[in-house]
C-alpha cells in the first residue's frame, strides 16, 4: 500500500499532493481529513501565533486539501469527503476557543461545499465526535505555544478509538451527512 504523507500546516503543497495521490492511485474515490490540533488555554493569555497556528492547520489546511481534490471529483461527477471536525464545532468550550473557531468555520465551509457540488455527485460527511480516547489533549497547544505534555481526563475517558473508527466508517458507508 502507498503512503501519502502531508503537513495540514502547508497549504501551499495541497495541489501537489492531490496531483500525486490521483497519479499513484489512478483516481480519487474518498478523502478523509482527521488531522488537527487542539488547544487547552484561556483567551486572555493566548498568545495571537496560537490562533493563527490553529486556523492554519486546522481550517486552511483542510481546506487546500480539499479544494485541491474537489476539480477531480467534479471531473469524475464522484467522490466523497469525510471531514472529522468534534462537537465543539457545534458549540464552544471553556480552554478551547481558538480549536471551537476552527471547528466551527468547517461546518460552515463543508455545509457550502455539500450545496454547491451536490449536483456534481460530491458527496460530504461530518464527522462530530465527543471526546476520544487519543493523543491530542496530550499534544494540545497552551497559551505560549508550547504542548500540554499530559491529557485530560475527559479525554482518557472518552471513546476508544478503534469504536470511533467503526461509527465513522458506518457514517461514511451509509453516507450520512
Amino acid at each position: 500500500m502507498a503512503v501519502l504523507p502531508l503537513a495540514l500546516g502547508d497549504h501551499r503543497a495541497m495541489e501537489g499532493i492531490a496531483r500525486q495521490a490521483v497519479s499513484i492511485f489512478g483516481k480519487a474515490d474518498l478523502l478523509i481529513i482527521n488531522g488537527g490540533i487542539s488547544q487547552r488555554s484561556l483567551i486572555i493569555d493566548t498568545h495571537m501565533e496560537v490562533y493563527q497556528q490553529l486556523i492554519q492547520v486546522n481550517y486552511i489546511g483542510t481546506v487546500a486539501l480539499t479544494k485541491a481534490l474537489l476539480p477531480y471529483f467534479v471531473l469524475r461527477k464522484s467522490g466523497h469527503f469525510v471531514t472529522v471536525t468534534s462537537l465543539m464545532g457545534k458549540f464552544g468550550t471553556p480552554w478551547r476557543s481558538g480549536y471551537c473557531a476552527a471547528k466551527h468555520a468547517l461546518h460552515g465551509f463543508f455545509d457550502v461545499l455539500r450545496m454547491e457540488h451536490e449536483k456534481d455527485g460530491v458527496c460530504v460527511t461530518m464527522v462530530c465526535p465527543g471526546f476520544v480516547n487519543t493523543g491530542a489533549a496530550k499534544n494540545a497547544l497552551t497559551a505560549d505555544g508550547s504542548t500540554k505534555g499530559s491529557n485530560d481526563r475527559k479525554t482518557a475517558n472518552g471513546m476508544e478509538h478503534d469504536r470511533f473508527a467503526r461509527k465513522m466508517i458506518a457514517a461514511i458507508e451509509k453516507r450520512e451527512i
